[in-house]
């Protein structure tokens, strides 16, 4: 990419940034390739959709996941689009591995429309919540929700607001973590200048890629307001 290809990062969505960092991840391009490839060729078979012949397409055993090649999933998240014998079709069984419930996407790809995005929930944090970032709220569900909700998103804007005064990190958002992040697919294609913290802006980087990139769908698009 050229330095004016950065530039679109400026309007980027949080979930247009998490495909930039899959689409960057070696195995879903190796995966892509090999899909399509598959999806071509039932294509030539038996049609394209909306008007394939599906009672034929779906007795080939290529419809059907995983890639060759490549390990079932072990507990994949989400709907899955099935057939009558409970087998997973190849493009819902891409989706459940790589986190999204669209049709996959071309690696090449850049900035798709938001409704070609379609994430499905990031997984739930593997390591327990630091004391000062962990806040416990209760609900009482005989009540109206509205009101308590409202409630606990004040203590959590309040509690928020009171990390940054003690000099602790502030929350991330998307808003703030823009410039961060193009650096880092800067790093990723190899077109930034070296520095100090390279060497760990990279490294953070690949974490990214490697499935940190749906951690990202946890963060809102913008800054919350804090109250005075």
């Amino acid at each position: 990419m050229t330095a004016d290809a950065y530039a679109r990062c400026a309007a980027l969505t949080r979930d247009q940034w998490a495909w930039e960092f899959l689409r960057r991840n070696p195995d879903y391009r190796r995966d892509y390739q090999a899909f399509i490839a598959i999806w071509r060729a039932l294509e030539a078979d038996y049609g394209a959709p909306p008007n394939r012949d599906f009672s034929r397409w779906k007795q080939d055993l290529r419809a059907y996941g995983p890639l060759p090649g490549a390990a079932e999933l072990a507990a994949p998240g989400g709907e899955l689009c099935t057939v009558d014998d409970d087998r997973v079709l190849l493009e819902c069984w891409m989706g459940a591995k790589w986190g999204f419930y669209k049709f996959p996407l071309d690696p090449a790809r850049t900035a798709p429309a938001p409704d070609e995005l379609s994430w499905r929930p990031p997984p739930q944090p593997a390591a327990p919540i630091d004391a000062p970032y962990r806040l416990d709220l209760a609900f009482d569900l005989s009540l109206p929700l509205p009101p308590q909700l409202e409630a606990a998103k004040f203590r959590l804007v309040s509690r928020a607001a009171e990390l940054r005064r003690q000099g602790l990190a502030a929350p991330k958002t998307v808003a703030n973590q823009r410039a961060r992040w193009t650096e880092m697919l800067r790093l990723l294609d190899g077109t930034a200048a070296p520095n100090a913290d390279a060497a760990e802006l990279l490294d953070e980087a690949r974490a990214l890629v490697a499935g940190g990139y749906r951690e990202m769908l946890r963060l809102v698009e913008g800054g919350a307001e804090s109250p005075q």
